[in-house]
Formats: C-alpha cells, structure tokens, sequence
C-alpha cells in the first residue's frame, strides 16, 4: 500500500512555505491574488510528497483568498500536478504524434508490463508512478520521457531498464539523474 493514501490528512503550509506564498499573494494588486495559484500549488505539492489532496487544495484557496474550486480547476489543468498520491519517481511519457510515430507507445507498454503497473498507477513499493501527458516539447528526441526536472530522451527498452536498475539501486537521487 503507498505510504500516501489517506487522502483526508489534514495539510497546513510549513511556516517558511507560507512565508513564500504570502509574499507572492503581496506583490499582486486587490482582486488578483489568484496570479499566485501556480507557484502556490508547486509548493503545497513539494509539502505534500509530491500530491495534491483536497485538504491541500482547500489550504491553498484560504491562504490566497479564492475559493477551492478555482484551485481545483487549475491543478486539474495541468499535468505538472498530481491529485493521487504518486511514487517516488514520476516516469511522464509523451504519448503525442512525434513520439508516438517514434515508438512512445511501445516504451510505454513495455514499462507499464516491467513495473506491473497501468497509467497512473503507482508500483506498491512507492518506487514509480507511470503518466502519459501531452507534448513536452521535445519532439526531436521522441520517444521521450520526463522524470523531475529532467528529459530522457531516444528512449529504448534497455534504457527502460538501466534508469529502474539504477532507481532501486539507490543509484539515482529524484530528480537528478540524467539519462546518456
């Protein structure tokens, strides 16, 4: 079972978090708090192990003023945000036409097959989380993935399998590894 799944766990920024999203609410005029959101939600997310509970959302739209559905809709938008809880590394796929002509869909398969998990599913040692989002941009490089901050790109099955090697390892810290 993922260590993340009450979902009704009470959330509260930490008191520097809060700090930051106070400050940014500041630098906007009356009525336009909401141009904080984005920022807001990262942070409440990095708070978070790497989700957005209902709670979260809640706590955010009282600390900027605006109401949760407004919050909501905006989290729900984008595929940076994560409403289940999710696993320790993030494998976001693109599935769109160049990488799709490139092979995105059989990288995907074949990683969801070695994991023994579906998309948006997380492996139940919390270790991954697999997503299709839409175009990352990087369509020269197709298929592609994203993982933290970083892109891996002319994915193949044993690139696949060398970066879940490396992740159980303990060989690769989140978000700072980069595939050659």
């Amino acid at each position: 079972m993922h260590p993340n799944l009450n979902t009704d766990t009470p959330f509260k920024y930490s008191e520097a978090a809060k700090a930051e999203v106070l400050g940014l609410f500041n630098k906007y005029p009356e009525g336009r708090h909401k141009s904080a959101l984005i920022r807001a939600l990262h942070i409440a997310q990095e708070e978070n192990n790497g989700w957005l509970s209902v709670p979260a959302m809640e706590h955010v739209a009282e600390v900027l003023r605006i109401t949760p559905i407004e919050v909501f809709e905006v989290a729900s938008f984008y595929s940076m945000f994560n409403l289940a809880p999710v696993g320790k590394y993030v494998l976001e796929f693109c599935h769109t036409g160049p990488c799709a002509i490139e092979g995105a869909e059989r990288i995907i398969e074949y990683t969801k097959h070695k994991l023994g998990i579906g998309k948006n599913e997380t492996t139940p040692d919390g270790m991954f989380t697999i997503k299709q989002v839409e175009c990352l941009g990087a369509c020269g490089y197709a298929p592609m993935m994203q993982v933290g901050e970083f892109y891996h790109e002319h994915l193949t099955e044993s690139k696949i399998d060398q970066f879940i090697e490396d992740c159980r390892a303990g060989k690769i810290n989140k978000g700072t590894w980069k595939m050659h």
